[in-house]
């Protein structure tokens, strides 16, 4: 689908920024739309490098083949976003590419030897891509964003998105909680339609087989495969056969839906959030005002994956009588095949596992959907208890939610969907595609940002609170949690020894009341303070929230004037030269990445050009004069000659791509015309 503006609204898009996959959409005053090119509108959060540390392939060409390139393809790195090395320990044993530590402990990926990159700026290769695809489909410049970061996201984690924003030459003009972003789709009437639905890649009841090759498990260093099959269905759990009918909530028709209190359970690949807010219908149009939320930002679809790899990896282990080390392409290889097995086993009640092991061994076993609840029910569980808490905040019980709305792929698993209607005693709402819903209601927000939707309001929230250090390791809140942003808060503290001219400000985050127990954002110092007695001077501190989450802190002693103040630039993410360095780089290899950009498009279709001619002179070569053959030969040359040479002129290269391609028009037309007579 693709739009152009109307009107001389500023352009500000909505994009949803996703662990599994991202989107952009815009809204004008028709309603919100995905923005799509010739590849749809999702965009696989996958990138690969190739052995020079260069970008090799994005999205789905970068996903399809990550277990050829298991070191240098990197998925899930928004679980690494303003982490340090030290918080995501416990993801490096299933990551088959190399996080090590960077400036200031943070977390970062070594793509090769020489070449080590940021999460922020791997997010900002995708929302680069996204960037274009939106331009292309409005057939205009793109400079301003809204992005979605799950509620529990930290000042950190908030402050390297916006990083990965500016590096990818966006205006990050506002952050906004994924749930509150759903939230916004939903109250513009977005969901007023029938359910979706979701269409598999094959027609009828014929299953579609898996098939990932990786090196041999038991010898990894000798030659060999490992094939991995299972059997899915590819339709995710709608109301498949697999699903049950009664868990895909419809929109009641009594339901006032300008004026109710809805839950939004958000579970994707990597963090899960639920929020809830209250929409009002006021004078001055719709208002969606969160009323708490609350989360985690290591739960996710993910850790499905995970335990299904764990049950495979430990049973092969005891089969084989050895401890196994997993090559990466192996590991790599056992992630999709989680996957796939987890899709499977959402809509249908088993999925048949086979693995070959090499040397005449194989893995087989059969897992149940009942087998893989078991396994889940813990994690499900997780997520419930941050539903209960969120209740608890708001000081509602679950009765008076008038509606539960279900974002996120992870939300189409039959023991979620369960579970939520089990604790809200309501049929959660499907009708919104989980998958769109997100990206949908940022561009909501943009169109209010940019005046086009005039009868919508927007108030946030804190997700927890935000105080600094006091005497004894204590924490001083200031700011609570699910407070309304913007917020300000301000409170007087005073100094505890003898002739002190300086105070250090150490900023916290938490719901903890000692140091130790809270998450560090920064510190600064205000000094010049005049030496007085203990207890006589009086220190303003000042927090400040925008609207985006992002704080901002002063100090200032009463009685000297004496001030201090920092925007939080947080110990896990870039510091601002990084930022700067890269946004410079940027704009100055703009025109060379672009053109690196086009040359790994026209490869890439070359090759597939040139297998899809080779099959075709397979079948109807006997149907083919001399001079033909040798006039599609010498134009497949030339385009042969184009990929191998290490930096073509990519207008040459596309001219002789097109040559190539017209000139075996004749040659695809008799092979569809030999296909149709085998099927008669």
């Amino acid at each position: 689908m693709s739009s152009t503006p109307t009107n001389e609204h500023p352009i500000i898009v909505g994009i949803d920024l996703g662990t599994t996959n991202s989107l952009v959409a815009w809204c004008d005053e028709s309603g919100p739309c995905i923005l799509e090119d010739e590849n749809g509108g999702n965009l696989p959060s996958v990138v690969r490098y190739d052995e020079q540390g260069n970008v090799a392939a994005i999205g789905k060409p970068a996903r399809d083949h990550a277990v050829e390139f298991p070191t240098t393809t990197l998925f899930s790195v928004k679980r690494l976003m303003g982490r340090g090395i030290a918080d995501v320990q416990n993801e490096l044993n299933y990551l088959p590419y190399a996080v090590v530590a960077g400036e200031h402990n943070t977390a970062r990926v070594q793509v090769t030897e020489d070449k080590v990159v940021s999460p922020q700026e791997v997010s900002a290769i995708i929302l680069r891509e996204l960037k274009a695809k939106a331009e292309k489909a409005l057939g205009k410049t793109v400079e301003k964003a809204v992005v979605t970061v799950p509620a529990y996201f930290d000042d950190a984690q908030r402050q390297a998105t916006r990083d990965a924003g500016r590096i990818a030459g966006l205006d990050v003009v506002r952050i906004v909680n994924e749930p509150t972003a759903a939230a916004l789709a939903y109250g513009l009437g977005v969901g007023e339609v029938d359910t979706p639905s979701e269409t598999p890649n094959k027609t009828g009841s014929d299953p579609v087989s898996l098939n990932v090759n990786a090196k041999p498990l038991a010898q990894p260093n000798e030659s060999g495969t490992v094939s991995l099959n299972t059997k899915f269905n590819t339709e995710a759990c709608t109301t498949g056969s697999g699903a049950d009918p009664n868990l895909t909530g419809e929109l009641d028709d009594d339901l006032d839906h300008a004026n109710s209190t809805v839950a939004v359970f958000d579970l994707g690949g990597g963090t899960f959030d639920v929020s809830i807010l209250n929409l009002q219908q006021t004078e001055q149009g719709i208002v969606d005002q969160v009323v708490a939320t609350s989360g985690d930002t290591h739960l996710g679809g993910d850790d499905v994956d995970r335990m299904i790899v764990e049950l495979i990896q430990k049973e092969i282990t005891v089969q084989l009588g050895q401890e196994i080390d997993f090559p990466p392409s192996t590991r790599q290889a056992f992630r999709s095949f989680a996957e796939a097995t987890k899709i499977r086993l959402s809509n249908s009640e088993y999925a048949q596992l086979e693995i070959d092991l090499g040397e005449g061994r194989s893995y087989q076993r059969s897992i149940t959907r009942d087998e893989l609840e078991e396994m889940m029910t813990p994690w499900v569980d997780r997520a419930i208890a941050c539903c209960k808490e969120a209740l608890k905040k708001a000081d509602l019980p679950p009765e008076d939610i008038d509606r539960v709305i279900m974002v996120g792929g992870s939300t189409r698993i039959p023991l979620v969907r369960k579970k939520v209607g089990e604790l809200f005693g309501t049929v959660p709402y499907t009708a919104l595609n989980p998958d769109e819903v997100v990206a949908l209601g940022a561009a909501v927000q943009g169109s209010i940002l940019a005046g086009i939707n005039r009868d919508m309001l927007l108030l946030d929230v804190i997700p927890l609170s935000l105080g600094i250090e006091t005497l004894g390791g204590a924490v001083a809140k200031l700011v609570m949690s699910n407070t309304t942003i913007p917020a300000k808060a301000t409170e007087m503290f005073t100094t505890h020894a003898e002739g002190q001219t300086n105070v250090k400000i150490h900023i916290l985050q938490g719901e903890r009341e000692l140091v130790k127990d809270c998450r560090s954002l920064g510190e600064f110092d205000l000094t010049g303070i005049p030496p007085m007695p203990a207890g006589l001077p009086k220190i303003e501190v000042t927090f400040l929230v925008d609207a985006n989450g992002v704080l901002n802190v002063s100090a200032v002693e009463k009685r000297s004037e004496k001030a201090a103040r920092v925007q939080i630039i947080p110990n896990h993410g870039l510091t601002r030269e990084e930022v700067d360095r890269m946004e410079t780089e940027s704009m100055t290899h703009a025109r060379e990445d672009m053109t690196a950009h086009q040359l790994i498009d026209l490869r890439n279709q070359a090759r597939l050009d040139m297998r899809a001619i080779e099959r075709q002179i397979n079948k109807v070569g006997d149907e083919l004069d001399d001079a033909y053959r040798v006039e599609i030969a010498q134009k497949v040359a030339i385009v042969q000659k184009f990929v191998d040479t290490e930096n073509p002129d990519a207008n040459e290269f596309h001219v002789a791509l097109d040559a190539m391609d017209k000139a075996t028009i004749r040659l695809a037309e008799l092979a569809i015309k030999q296909t149709l007579a085998e099927e008669q």
